[in-house]
């Protein structure tokens, strides 16, 4: 059991995307009266907090991450007083709050943007980036929209170019300038002031830009392209050198740290898409001055054979030292990954011994709404679609609106989620695996996970423990987890077939005594495991 100030540390996190959530006022949308309204089914499956994705004020062009007043409550979601209830509620429950801050960019109604865009002599004149064109009148330099398109668009009030990551409507603000750092950090302390408990970063890695405005150089063919942006997105041709994930960044998490830790027992995960993530990851939770913990897009990906995921791990020991990973499989930004990695697999059985693996790992661990049901990504048709991202690449990408479609709280029309038709049409699909459902099967998803999640808060071992990996051979993937002395010592033998075939192995270690998780089931004859299709194999170790 982790102390209510490193509760974060090894903590599970369960992400609620509100406008996908709960409907408590039937107009289609999720809020956070919905939300508070279904807390003590988060509560049930045994997490330690909650990650609200934005609820800000916004005009909604990113649904959220374009936020135009940092420090309200949009009212599409409610209001701040709702905000206040839900966190009160949530803290009976025992329950942490984490909320998102997307501070690399503002909506372009933000207040200091339409300052900002008026004039070049005003008090918010550069706390944008704005750059003159080149002499033929074409943006500054090359760098690419992760949206689409060049990452500069022409104003002509001021007859310069404005540099946006994402939407034209998501301008960048710029780090360079103390004030805008200052006015973020003064944000930020405004919720944290309110009471909740730490912050999920958006694009963690974005606040700095090169001064210089550099041209990014063009990966070579040999080399591996951006994580968090699909292969056809022109974006992941270049290698980010010069616009993103600057040195300065690092400054600024300092900062930030010192804001924290005025306030004990608040913590923060940074999102990170990056040309090398893991490195990244590690250089910004490295020493206990900056970020808490960060995830990163390495297991959000397509590759998940145990080989890979043996890999990546094994990347990120090599490089950790003190740093702290969250990992996650799933987001609201990515392809569910019972339908991503679970293809052709066992709909059931997978995401089962999928989610498993996940609560075993080194590290915090988020778990996105939904999950817990082994929800398969929805299929959205064209004229449903919300999201940007999608409207610019289809078809190759049908944008994130597949893992954004509402929670099926029961197997009815529009899932129990409203008394209205929502603003994505639910799969079919997901009434069968509709809470109502799954609540009173006891070999249900839902049932595995927590499950599953008990018996990680019984082992102290899965929370904060070291991790060993062992060799299981190719097809299966195994580790060590060992608990520090002062939490007992223990060791436990952590081995997973996410295969559709049995896989055998030479058992690693030695004096290995079988756990019973009662979801999984392994033989052990004589020195050889036999793990049967996606199965798990729990030992405690002498």
């Amino acid at each position: 059991m982790q102390d209510n100030l490193t509760w974060w540390r090894g903590g599970v996190i369960y992400q609620i995307y509100p406008r996908s959530f709960m409907d408590a006022n039937d107009d289609g949308i999720g809020d956070l009266r919905g939300i508070i309204d279904r807390l003590d089914y988060v509560a049930s499956l045994g997490v330690d907090g909650i990650w609200l994705s934005p609820f800000f004020t916004s005009p909604m062009l990113d649904f959220g991450y374009d936020v135009s007043d940092y420090r309200n409550v949009d009212p599409m979601f409610g209001t701040l007083e709702d905000f206040t209830t839900l966190l009160e509620r949530a803290h009976q429950l025992g329950l942490k709050i984490i909320i998102d801050q997307v501070i690399s960019h503002s909506s372009d109604q933000h207040p200091w943007f339409q300052q900002s865009r008026q004039d070049r002599g005003n008090d918010k004149a550069d706390w944008y980036v704005w750059a003159d064109p080149k002499p033929d009148g074409t943006p500054p330099n090359n760098w690419l929209s992760i949206f689409g398109g060049p990452a500069w668009t022409f104003d002509s009030r001021r007859r310069q170019y404005y540099l946006h990551n994402f939407l034209t409507s998501q301008p960048d603000l710029n780090f360079h300038n103390p004030e805008v750092r200052a006015a973020q950090l003064y944000n930020m302390r405004f919720w944290l002031e309110l009471g909740v408990d730490g912050f999920r970063l958006d694009t963690v890695n974005f606040y700095y830009h090169d001064a210089e405005l550099r041209d990014n150089p063009a990966v070579a063919p040999h080399e591996s392209k951006t994580m968090g942006a699909p292969d056809t997105n022109p974006y992941t041709w270049q290698r980010h050198q010069y616009d993103i994930s600057r040195p300065e960044n690092l400054v600024f998490l300092r900062e930030l740290r010192e804001l924290m830790d005025e306030f004990p027992g608040t913590t923060t995960v940074g999102e990170i898409g990056d040309d090398n993530p893991l490195e990244r990851m590690a250089e910004y939770t490295a020493n206990g001055d900056k970020l808490h913990m960060a995830y990163t897009f390495d297991l959000l990906n397509a590759p998940n054979s145990a080989s890979y995921i043996h890999e990546v791990i094994e990347r990120f020991q090599r490089l950790a030292g003190d740093a702290w990973p969250c990992w996650a499989l799933s987001n609201h930004d990515v392809m569910r990954s019972a339908s991503r990695w679970g293809t052709d697999q066992d709909p059931l059985a997978y995401p089962k011994v999928a989610l498993a693996m996940l609560f075993s790992l080194r590290g915090s661990v988020c778990l996105y709404q939904g999950e817990e049901l082994g929800l398969p990504e929805a299929e959205v048709p064209f004229g449903s679609i919300q999201d940007p991202y999608g409207k610019v690449l289809w078809p190759e990408f049908k944008g994130r609106d597949g893992a954004r479609t509402p929670m099926p709280w029961d197997d009815i029309e529009h899932g129990g989620f409203s008394q209205v038709g929502p603003w994505l049409p639910i799969d079919p699909r997901h009434l069968a695996l509709a809470i109502s459902r799954q609540q009173n099967d006891k070999d249900s998803v839902l049932n595995t996970v927590r499950r599953m999640l008990a018996f990680r808060a019984e082992h102290s071992a899965l929370i904060d423990g070291a991790l060993e990996l062992v060799d299981v051979g190719e097809h299966l993937l195994g580790f060590v987890r060992q608990a520090d002395e002062k939490n007992g010592g223990e060791r436990l033998l952590c081995v997973f077939n996410l295969t559709d075939e049995a896989q055998s192995t030479p058992m690693p270690v030695s004096n290995a005594e079988p756990l019973d998780t009662h979801d999984f089931g392994i033989e052990l004859r004589g020195d050889e495991l036999r793990l049967p299709p996606y199965q798990a194999g729990f030992f405690k170790l002498g």
